[in-house]
């Protein structure tokens, strides 16, 4: 297999417009007269008050304010909603809203789509559309398909019916989407500091954390799953682990034990190797990680220093 020429593709996604395609996702339609009350009791964010065509990022929660599953949701209409999540958490989450939507007229059902995120500056140009804010969408025609196409962090993403998956890819191709490897929008992804669930991420993190409050948590909607303590650490609290970024000078990996002399802090979430930023870290780690401060990351290799960061390492994607 040819290895991917990850200076190009990097240059790509930050200059013009990348395509990956993402068919691991795991979607799931919300449907009913009481979706968006439904929704609303069981996530994090806001749903009840979104129009069609506007989506929220969302988290859901155990009791205990933990993490299960972040996930992004879109209505469609009224009474239709459609979300996707990380495989990892699709299980959990389908689970869940299959067993809480008793009592109500609801239906939940996992579902499929074929997923096409363009990234970089270009992306606009190759759909054409511009829907407005992250996680707003709009309806267009590609290839002779039904599409949405969502506004990302990155770019656009492009969601049909998997029968059409293939045109659909051919034609953003054939309008200057350059396919690009999930290594190089990996390390655009942790430029921007923003975590994934099941790597950097897990049930062992609450929102504050995983530093997704601002993006994932609505402190004005009404009672959710574990709202109780993520309003208490909000208002009152202070996190014992904070979302930060590393930057080592050798190699590292995830999993990967960081300690601040014998005292372990954490693991190591996604690690990157960019063109512009060299070694760097997503990880949640103790608060006496401090940016600023040295910490050693257990390599396979050897220990590692590493420089604990502000995040995001480059600006100009919202975090």
């Amino acid at each position: 297999m040819t290895q991917p020429d990850i200076d190009a593709e990097y240059r790509q996604v930050r200059e013009e417009c990348g395509l990956v395609e993402r068919p691991d996702r795991v979607w799931i339609e919300v449907t009913g007269p009481d979706a968006a009350e439904f929704l609303q009791s069981q996530v994090t964010n806001e749903t009840e008050a979104l129009e069609p065509g506007a989506g929220v990022y969302a988290a859901l929660l155990d009791r205990k304010g933990h993490l299960q599953a972040d996930m992004r949701i879109l209505r469609v209409d009224a009474e239709e909603f459609l979300i996707d999540t990380e495989p990892a958490a699709g299980p959990c989450l389908l689970k869940h809203l299959d067993m809480y939507r008793i009592g109500r007229k609801v239906e939940v059902s996992q579902t499929g789509r074929s997923l096409f995120s363009l990234i970089g500056p270009g992306a606009i140009e190759v759909t054409g559309l511009a829907p407005g804010s992250e996680n707003d969408f709009a309806a267009a025609t590609i290839a002779g398909a039904e599409c949405l196409v969502v506004v990302t962090a990155f770019g656009l993403d492009v969601i049909c019916s998997p029968e059409a998956g293939e045109a659909v890819r051919s034609q953003l191709e054939s309008d200057r989407a350059v396919p690009v490897s999930e290594v190089a929008a990996e390390i655009v992804r942790v430029e921007s500091g923003r975590p994934r669930f099941d790597a950097d991420m897990t049930a062992a993190n609450m929102p504050a954390e995983a530093g997704i409050i601002e993006r994932a948590v609505s402190f004005t909607k009404g009672c959710y799953i574990g709202q109780e303590p993520v309003a208490r650490l909000h208002y009152k609290g202070r996190p014992n682990r904070h979302l930060r970024g590393l930057r080592p000078v050798g190699e590292v990996a995830h999993g990967d034990p960081v300690r601040l002399g014998d005292r372990g802090l954490g693991t190591i979430g996604t690690a990157a190797l960019s063109p512009a930023s060299g070694r760097i870290a997503l990880a949640i780690l103790r608060k006496e990680a401090e940016p600023g401060s040295t910490v050693t990351v257990d390599a396979a290799a050897g220990p590692v220093e590493a420089e604990v960061v502000e995040l995001p390492f480059i600006e100009g994607y919202p975090t």
